[in-house]
């Protein structure tokens, strides 16, 4: 295997995640997972929301060959938006989006030639994008938070 496919299968790690967490009571997914912190539902729409983001204004226009709209933001207003959007949706609507647009994702990746993979572009501020940068971004970004969902649902 090469690295751009462990890269997509160390992305992939986080649909069956995901997908365990239609399990939960909804007293579970709307707990805080700490004091002060988000709860899990918070976290996979942050995560979700994330990923319809890059899909939208990078991976699928890569895909296409146009030009990339994604921009540098200010993220706490983007998470701060994501925690009020996932209060407005049912678990089972905020999981299906987070697994769809994650394979959404991944079917684009896997599609890209090596040359694709590796093609640094410029995003919508001018700023250089990688997709071979974005993935292990993206990786540690779920495996942060996937820890920290696994130590609240497993004491």
């Amino acid at each position: 295997m090469n690295s751009k496919d462990q890269l997509i299968e160390e992305f992939a790690r986080f649909i069956p995640f995901v997908e365990g967490l239609r399990q939960l009571d909804e007293e579970t997914w709307a707990m805080p997972i700490a004091r002060g912190k988000w709860t899990t539902r918070d976290v996979i729409a942050h995560m979700m929301l994330w990923d319809k983001y890059f899909l939208e204004g990078a991976i699928a226009k890569v895909a296409v060959r146009q030009p990339l709209t994604v921009r540098h933001m200010d993220f706490d207003e983007f998470n701060r938006n994501a925690v009020e959007y996932a209060k407005t949706k049912e678990r089972a609507e905020i999981i299906d989006l987070a697994v769809r647009y994650r394979k959404e994702i991944i079917e684009h990746i896997r599609q890209l030639s090596d040359e694709e993979w590796i093609e640094v572009r410029q995003d919508g501020d001018g700023h250089p994008f990688a997709i071979d940068h974005y993935v292990p971004d993206f990786i540690a970004h779920d495996e942060h938070h996937i820890k920290q969902l696994q130590a609240f649902l497993n004491h």
